[in-house]
């Protein structure tokens, strides 16, 4: 804790640049390992605090999120970089994975704001099937929703019948919710959001 203390901005052994402070507090912490549970949410904290602290404004990003998604990337960067007093390998990897986790914030942040959007355009033309379907596919986040949306997939959701799920889909096509993907019995429709 001195060590962090020390090097925060104003101090005289301040490291100015928050993302390598950031970068050597997880390292350090993640050498360290001084508890038997929960170093990783600690040192991911101290991590982030260190960017808040040098930036001297909250960001807006769960760098945690992409260390799970790459996680066998991440101990690779982690164990090479404890091995060594030469930490730029270390240094590089985490700045890329800060400048990942902004990207994929940003596309969260662009991806709510559609569907606040969507919802407010749309809100008088769907109805309670319709709007249940569409939340549903929203839930999958900005990757999407697999396969697209079915005739099937309608029915079970909204437990409608075949007649109705149809006249439905047909609706969303119409509105220009939904774009039809292939044709006949395997069509599928994708949410133009």
């Amino acid at each position: 804790m001195y060590w962090f203390n020390e090097t925060a901005p104003g101090n005289t052994d301040a490291i100015n640049n928050p993302l390598i402070k950031s970068a050597i507090t997880h390292l350090y912490f993640e050498t360290i390992y001084p508890f038997e549970d929960g170093n990783g949410r600690i040192d991911r904290a101290l991590a982030e605090k260190a960017l808040h602290q040098g930036l001297r404004h909250a960001t807006l990003i769960s760098h945690s999120s992409r260390i799970e998604a790459k996680k066998n990337e991440y101990y690779n960067a982690l164990k090479n970089g404890q091995c060594s007093n030469e930490i730029s390998a270390w240094l590089d990897y985490f700045a890329n994975t800060v400048y990942h986790a902004q990207l994929s914030a940003e596309k969260l942040i662009n991806f709510t704001l559609q569907k606040v959007k969507f919802f407010d355009h749309y809100k008088e033309d769907l109805n309670e099937r319709q709007v249940k379907v569409i939340k549903g596919m929203l839930a999958e986040g900005p990757a999407g929703f697999e396969g697209g949306m079915t005739a099937k997939k309608y029915i079970a959701i909204t437990k409608a019948s075949k007649a109705r799920a149809t006249r439905d889909l047909q609706a969303l096509v119409e509105l220009g919710v939904f774009l039809p993907q292939g044709g006949g019995r395997s069509v599928s429709y994708e949410l133009v959001i």
